[in-house]
């Protein structure tokens, strides 16, 4: 079956894609295939209505939730990550700019707002640009700009919080995000973390004007249905990683849920420091999607009046969630950046949040 788009990825990218795919088979994933089949049996016993102990059903219910909530954004995810494939990398890297500039960083926080992913499906896609070229500063840009800034997203934050901190969250966030993209990259430069291997090899690459890429990008589609079956394919290889974490977090999730109640979590979350020190640890621990994460974030806006607080649980996710974490981890294969994340990003949120809190109380 031929693929959907071509030419195919560079050689060099290829044969990584393949090595990859080969070490895999030679390893059986664990937490990737255990995960799925615990998932698997609970979402099972949900739809089929098996009772049991209190904890079972609230857990079951759990994974049967999130699941229903967030499947469409990681298919979405898939088939981006799958179509990213057989995008040439310098086309990629065009459309974005260059790494380390100011432009390319504000390219990147727009281009994860403007794309209606969830958290989860924008991860995917994150990763795959980071494998394609992007920068260290443009992915994180791109990461902590998108989860919850999608236009669907952003149109029931108008109905739950109000179009007036809504546009705000988003314009801070983005601020969030190109600050973070520059820091990132300057850190980089400074030799403090490693730069993508993948953009040093776009350094000397030859430039072609990017309307002749997408010209010739256009002309060799294969527009038969069939084609979408590579896409597909190729989207679940590229997104592995994610989803093994991913499923781990919804089992996590699911256990919170059991064992947590909601009043519980509204009690302690007034808009005081230590209300906002443990808003940031329930972020970090409790992994929705970003369409779970919204009601949450307006109940603290509106029943806790903590707006700091609302905008803290949506945006500290982002940057301390484990599952984004790891991953970065995973595909970086460094522990210093994935950690940087938090490091760099907590604080601007955490004084932003003082701030909302502070003018919200007023």
């Amino acid at each position: 079956m031929s693929s959907c788009c071509e030419p195919q990825p560079p050689k060099d990218e290829h044969n990584t894609d393949d090595h990859c795919a080969s070490a895999s088979k030679r390893r059986i994933d664990y937490l990737l295939w255990g995960s799925l089949a615990l998932c698997a049996v609970f979402y099972g016993a949900y739809a089929l209505g098996f009772t049991g102990p209190d904890w079972f059903e609230h857990f079951s219910h759990g994974v049967f939730e999130l699941l229903n909530t967030m499947w469409w954004g990681v298919l979405v995810g898939i088939l981006f990550v799958g179509l990213l494939h057989y995008v040439p990398q310098q086309l990629v890297v065009s459309l974005l700019g260059r790494g380390g500039t100011v432009s390319g960083i504000v390219r990147a926080t727009a281009a994860g707002v403007l794309l209606d992913l969830c958290s989860h499906g924008i991860l995917m896609v994150g990763m795959k640009l980071y494998q394609k070229g992007t920068s260290l500063g443009q992915v994180m840009a791109f990461l902590i700009a998108s989860p919850w800034n999608s236009l669907s997203l952003t149109l029931i934050m108008f109905a739950l919080i109000g179009v007036g901190w809504t546009l705000l969250f988003i314009a801070v966030s983005m601020v969030i995000g190109v600050i973070a993209g520059l820091v990132f990259d300057a850190l980089v430069k400074r030799r403090r973390l490693q730069d993508n291997p993948a953009a040093e090899s776009q350094e000397n690459a030859p430039h072609t004007p990017l309307k002749t890429q997408l010209s010739d990008l256009w002309g060799t589609i294969n527009w038969h249905p069939g084609a979408w079956g590579g896409v597909l394919s190729e989207g679940l290889k590229g997104s592995r990683m994610v989803l093994r974490w991913l499923l781990f977090g919804v089992l996590l999730a699911a256990a919170i849920r059991a064992f947590v109640s909601v009043e519980m979590f509204q009690q302690w979350f007034g808009p005081s420091v230590v209300g906002l020190l443990l808003t940031m640890v329930a972020a970090t621990i409790i992994e929705v999607c970003s369409e779970g994460s919204t009601p949450i974030a307006a109940d603290l806006m509106n029943r806790a009046r903590a707006p700091g607080n609302s905008f803290m649980f949506l945006m500290a996710g982002v940057a301390t969630d484990y599952t984004e974490i790891m991953v970065i981890k995973d595909t970086m294969k460094s522990w210093k950046t994935a950690l940087f994340l938090p490091l760099v990003v907590l604080p601007q949120v955490l004084l932003v949040a003082v701030i909302m809190n502070l003018w919200g109380g007023a």
